[in-house]
């Protein structure tokens, strides 16, 4: 068949204004998004060791999760951030940090790591780059845990009665005492350190404030996650919310694992 120019011309518009109208009907190739996080790396602070975290543990892992809890030095903040960057080393893919208490300087500083995807703050600490946490804390009241701190030379500790009352204040009596039994001493130069860098600037944050607080200072807490545009749930809870609260921790270090999935 012998198709002339204006037939040509003809059927060639016609195709090319059937393409047109079918892109416009398509929808946008979907962009693809980064990988979820499928490891989490869980760091302690004061009076406490990795095994705090276990009942939290106990929900992600049926998750498929890889989780690691960091056994902290709680030396100097130098060394304890460099026990929790080298367990980041080892997490193949994203990773989910997460701090409790004095952890979250930790989580601060380490937390710049390239494996970290997002931050997460459990009754944490969460100083800026180059901050006296120290004086800002002073700004709020004192909580009453403060007062139990007893030292051995450079070495301290959380006295029997302010650990069970003010650092585990909703946990059964049985439960707590067995925590202080095995609560890992500090030492004194940990508390002079300042972090460098803040994570929380450069990586999605999350905060878990615990309203019955006794060893940081609640209204300090929401001031932190505040500061730190953090996405922020608040529980009824002690310092260990971890422990009395762990479904709310775990759906919230879940939910960190998801960001940008």
């Amino acid at each position: 068949m012998i198709i002339n120019r204006r037939t040509f011309s003809t059927a060639l518009l016609a195709g090319a204004a059937a393409s047109l109208v079918s892109t416009k009907g398509m929808a946008a190739p979907a962009v693809a998004r980064p990988p979820k996080a499928s490891n989490v790396v869980l760091v302690h602070g004061l009076f406490a060791d990795g095994s705090c975290w276990s009942e939290v543990i106990s929900r992600l892992q049926p998750k498929g999760l890889n989780i690691t809890s960091v056994q902290n030095p709680l030396t100097t903040l130098p060394e304890s951030v460099a026990a929790a960057e080298r367990v980041l080393a080892r997490q193949d893919g994203p990773t989910v940090l997460v701090g409790h208490s004095f952890g979250g300087m930790i989580v601060t500083q380490a937390g710049m790591h390239p494996n970290v995807s997002a931050v997460v703050y459990i009754a944490a600490r969460a100083p800026d780059a180059n901050e006296d946490f120290a004086a800002l804390a002073k700004t709020f009241p004192t909580p009453p845990a403060s007062a139990g701190i007893v030292f051995d030379g450079e070495e301290g500790r959380l006295g029997k009665e302010a650990f069970l009352r003010d650092f585990a204040g909703d946990i059964p009596r049985a439960r707590a005492e067995v925590l202080y039994a095995t609560q890992y001493p500090f030492q004194k130069a940990l508390l002079s350190g300042k972090v460098t860098e803040a994570a929380w600037r450069h990586k999605p944050s999350y905060y878990a404030v615990s309203s019955e607080d006794r060893t940081i200072n609640p209204d300090l807490e929401r001031f932190l996650a505040k500061r730190m545009g953090a996405k922020t749930i608040e529980l009824r809870a002690s310092h260990l919310s971890l422990i009395s609260h762990p479904d709310e921790v775990a759906e919230l270090i879940l939910e960190a694992a998801r960001e940008g999935a």
